[in-house]
């Protein structure tokens, strides 16, 4: 068990952790009567009028659109046609109890006397993660204090309750990772990203999550979206067998992604898709026909999520390699290598499916969502390599 307490000094971190995110989270309730309309509010903007730097850093996050076009268009109809399904992507997506439409009713759903539907469409708030009946929740001071610097009653919400839970990793297990009953494909669970940190290298020197997706405590989350945050986390290298070749000799280029700074899986979850491909090209800069291969790192899945299809993701440390031959017929000739990155790979299928079949009333935010996914894929490595 976690040995470190809160502000309090009765509960271990673990214990805190089990209490903030018991599912489902309770509404906040009345707020305290000193309270402001500021202070009572679990709007972001409430937050940011005293927290702006942390609202900026999250209006551009992935947490602040968790709530996006493609999970409310399917939410349209599952919230009818399985409530149960529905309601459980909230857990994540939108975890306050103000934010969802309706509440579970035995086996069924009813309306949700405290649902706010501006609050619902914003994603994961930051009330989500810091507010809890009313009071809030964060981390020590930098300096590492966790004692209020004024009586409570004095401070802006009644001050703050702080806890190291903040600033590890199993703070954000709660959404990253499926419990072990959870679902799985070919043994593995479809959500295992703190799992796998807890068996890599980084675990175990202490490199929590919130270091790489919360650097200097900034509330951005980079992740497989993010071009600088996907070349921080690879070390990538291209060469040839030879410095030159004539035609007529068969070309060997090696093409190398390795997982140095990844924490966890590369990627971690189903729905990116990296591929690394070798190709080769004319004095023109025209690709000659039928020389492309490529390399797949993927956790390939069917749409209906009844199968792995195969996985080739990289676990801190491992590598990629992609090697390269094919016989030259003419000079001039370069060996051009990329790496690229389609972050949403399964979720440009899947609604392209969804669509097909036909999405119902949400099919206006399932389209709004597909453009948005054939819009993510990007380039982390291209270079030419002069052959012959």
């Amino acid at each position: 068990m976690l040995g470190f307490v809160t502000a309090a000094g009765a509960d271990t971190i673990q214990e805190f952790l089990v209490r903030h995110w018991r599912q489902p989270l309770a509404s906040q309730g009345p707020p305290p009567g000193r309270f402001s309309t500021l202070e009572a509010s679990l709007a972001p903007e409430a937050c940011g009028a005293c927290h702006p730097a942390q609202l900026a850093d999250w209006r551009t996050s992935l947490h602040s659109r968790s709530m996006g076009p493609g999970v409310a268009g399917q939410l349209v109809e599952m919230l009818e046609s399985d409530p149960g399904s529905a309601l459980s992507c909230f857990t994540c997506h939108a975890p306050l109890a103000e934010q969802a439409p309706r509440v579970a009713d035995g086996a069924r759903a009813r309306a949700n006397p405290v649902y706010d539907a501006a609050l619902g469409a914003r994603g994961l708030v930051c009330a989500g993660c810091h507010v809890r009946a009313h009071q809030r929740f964060g981390p020590p001071r930098r300096d590492g204090s966790l004692t209020p610097t004024a009586p409570l009653e004095t401070l802006p919400h009644n001050g703050v309750t702080r806890t190291p839970a903040f600033l590890r990793s199993e703070f954000c297990q709660s959404c990253h990772q499926f419990t072990p009953d959870g679902f799985a494909l070919n043994g593995k669970l479809l959500e295992n990203t703190y799992r796998e940190w807890k068996a890599s290298r980084f675990a175990r020197e202490g490199v929590q999550c919130q270091d790489c997706h919360m650097p200097d405590r900034r509330h951005l989350w980079r992740g497989i979206h993010d071009p600088e945050m996907v070349r921080s986390g690879l070390t990538i290298d291209a060469s040839a067998g030879a410095s030159r070749y004539r035609p007529g000799e068969i070309v060997s280029v090696t093409l190398t992604v390795e997982s140095t700074r990844v924490g966890h899986a590369f990627p971690t979850y189903v729905t990116p898709r990296v591929v690394l491909s070798a190709e080769l090209v004319d004095q023109a800069g025209e690709v000659i026909a039928g020389s492309r291969q490529e390399k797949v790192i993927a956790r390939e899945v069917t749409l209906d999520l009844a199968r792995e299809v195969g996985d080739t993701r990289l676990m801190p440390g491992a590598k990629a390699v992609l090697r390269y031959q094919w016989r030259v017929d003419r000079a001039g000739v370069r060996a051009r290598l990329s790496v690229v990155v389609y972050p949403d790979e399964f979720y440009t299928r899947f609604f392209e499916s969804l669509l097909a079949q036909g999405a119902g009333r949400g099919e206006a935010q399932i389209r709004e969502a597909l453009t948005a996914t054939r819009r993510s894929p990007f380039t982390v490595f291209d270079r030419e390599i002069p052959l012959t």
